[in-house]
């Protein structure tokens, strides 16, 4: 099965690499599905930067980037309210590279009378940011955000993602967000087109079970499952489904595409 996957969707965190550190690996995979000829398309729910500051990281660690291989769940936030919703004037509880990347796509960010709130992995995050969306959540207003992630996997440890602020904004208003990143099949359909692939010939990897792998199912392509990041094997054997794949790392993903 594996030596019918001509496209491969790749997660960052957790996959690729850990902090600033590619993983064990990963750069060698990653030119080999290069000099095979395969597509690939990096993809990160990480909003907290754009494609050229991934690109430029994953350049410094010796893997082959441009900023056209990358997408991350902040750019398909900012494409979806584009092209799917009338909604231009938005709060936006995010990072300052964010906000420019929503600007840089056609929406305005505001403070008062928005359309909508969109809340991304914010590390800027303070309280008065937050009373305001919770102001604006409680007044109706239609409510985004850019991923699902609990945590956020660093050399140091996971820290607070956007899905744990989502909770916060949950506990405070009752309201829960249309969230745009993975596992939203809409951004395998936004990479699908990017390399002119079908689901048939294109696999997701990824170390989460919440995000990376339940977006292949709903999308269906093939899952690829890595022990590198947050998902352990005791989650695995807990889970009621299981990735087509499961591998400890992309070293052993490498191996066994090079054997079949």
């Amino acid at each position: 099965m594996l030596s019918t996957i001509r496209n491969f969707l790749l997660d960052l965190d957790g996959t690729v690499y850990l902090g600033h550190s590619a993983l064990p690996g990963a750069a060698v995979f990653i030119a080999y599905l290069r000099a095979s000829g395969r597509g690939l398309l990096f993809f990160t729910n990480n909003s907290s930067a754009d494609a050229n500051h991934y690109a430029a990281k994953l350049r410094r660690m010796g893997i082959e980037a441009q900023p056209r291989d990358i997408l991350t769940s902040g750019e398909a936030t900012v494409r979806y309210l584009i092209a799917e919703t009338p909604y231009r004037r938005v709060y936006v509880l995010g990072v300052p590279s964010f906000e420019m990347e929503a600007r840089w796509g056609g929406l305005t960010v505001v403070d008062d009378a928005p359309d909508a709130v969109v809340l991304a992995f914010d590390r800027t995050l303070t309280y008065a940011k937050l009373e305001k969306a919770c102001r604006w959540l409680r007044a109706g207003v239609p409510y985004f955000a850019t991923n699902p992630d609990r945590v956020c996997p660093t050399e140091d440890g996971y820290i607070p993602d956007c899905g744990s602020m989502t909770a916060l904004l949950f506990e405070a208003t009752g309201r829960r967000p249309k969230v745009i990143g993975k596992p939203n099949p809409e951004m395998v359909r936004m990479a699908l087109a990017a390399l002119n692939a079908t689901p048939d010939t294109t696999a997701m990897v990824g170390d989460r079970l919440y995000t990376d792998m339940q977006m292949a199912y709903d999308s269906g392509i093939t899952s690829i499952l890595v022990l590198t990041g947050e998902t352990k094997k005791e989650d695995l054997d807990a889970a009621t489904r299981r990735p087509d794949f499961v591998f400890p790392s992309v070293r052993e993903l490498h191996a066994e595409m090079r054997g079949a």
